[in-house]
């Protein structure tokens, strides 16, 4: 058996799975739901080792406990789940699963624009309830995609993506991010300030991670400078999104609608007022769920542990700078 102690907070694909095991002693988690804080605060203290997911809060006392703790791995590629300044100062290497996901984000997150615009959520319910009782030419009308203004707040490796397909649908295309006019100008988009893309944009789709300084970033004041016809999507993090401002703007009829992948506080409780909005589409955080990126993330995660267990370089460190500390 392998000197290593490892636990991984959820059930992984098999050959992930099988893979690591081959490399130490491992537990998972097998519950549906992940396991509470002071379940992981109760094992760490004999760990080597710990892959979790973004539901799972990794803070300063966690990593005290875990006095032999080599190696944090996230599966994920966002990591506000987990204290860096904290980890760093323990000199705990922390990865994340960067870049495998980003292609099939983008495209959830240009499904959500169409099926917002079009209102297919909608429609399927009006199906559904019985209520299609002939064809007619002013139900359900959506909103155009093709030619449109699309406003992506944050360029990243997905904003970029998501500025690609735009790019298919003749839209133009508006950025307020931290990237040069030259870099946005080379990727198709225009470079303008948060006021300006807010303004113009018959789409907003938010990129940006969650940080202190996007923490609501998207609240009353920004939902107001929006058309009435605007629509927001958010795949980004819920806490970058107001829900409570949301829920008034897409009452008061100040936008026209929301589609969600991720909420605050997530999961949505059953008896959010946003989920009795016709007009708010929201997903279970299943913009990276295709088979094969799901399995990718956890290979990336197994391979950060592995080399954090081995003492080696982590593939993809969220805190490098501990390489460089004396």
């Amino acid at each position: 058996m392998s000197e290593f102690k490892v636990f991984v907070t959820r059930q992984l694909p098999p050959t992930s799975l099988e893979r690591l095991a081959q490399h130490c002693d491992l537990e998972v988690w097998d519950d549906f739901l992940p396991p509470e804080y002071e379940i992981v605060l109760g094992k760490v203290g004999e760990l080597d080792g710990l892959l979790c997911l973004l539901t799972d809060q990794i803070d300063a006392a966690l990593m005290d406990a875990g006095s032999n703790l080599k190696v944090i791995s996230n599966m994920a590629v966002g990591f506000d789940n987990i204290d860096i300044p904290a980890a760093s100062q323990r000199r705990i290497p922390v990865g994340n699963t960067p870049g495998v996901l980003t292609q099939t984000t983008a495209d959830f997150a240009f499904a959500l624009l169409m099926a917002a615009a079009r209102r297919i959520a909608e429609g399927q319910r009006y199906v559904q309830n019985g209520h299609w009782l002939t064809w007619h030419p002013t139900v359900l009308s959506g909103q155009d995609v093709y030619g449109a203004t699309l406003g992506i707040i944050g360029c990243g490796r997905i904003g970029a993506a998501v500025m690609c397909r735009a790019q298919g649908f003749d839209m133009r295309i508006l950025v307020n991010s931290l990237e040069t006019e030259e870099e946005v100008r080379q990727l198709g988009g225009e470079k303008v300030s948060l006021d300006e893309l807010l303004a113009a944009s018959d789409f907003v789709s938010l990129h940006v991670p969650l940080t202190d300084e996007t923490h609501h970033l998207i609240s009353e004041r920004e939902l107001a400078k929006m058309k009435p016809t605007a629509i927001l999507i958010n795949t980004a993090r819920g806490s970058v999104l107001d829900p409570k401002a949301l829920y008034a703007a897409l009452k008061d009829g100040q936008i026209l609608a929301a589609a969600l992948d991720v909420t605050d506080p997530e999961p949505i409780p059953a008896d959010d007022p946003l989920l009795a909005l016709d007009n708010c589409l929201i997903v279970p955080h299943i913009a990276s769920a295709s088979v094969a990126t799901r399995a990718k993330m956890a290979e990336m995660a197994v391979d950060n542990l592995i080399a954090g267990l081995r003492g080696e370089r982590l593939p993809t460190c969220v805190n490098p700078e501990i390489y460089e500390q004396s």
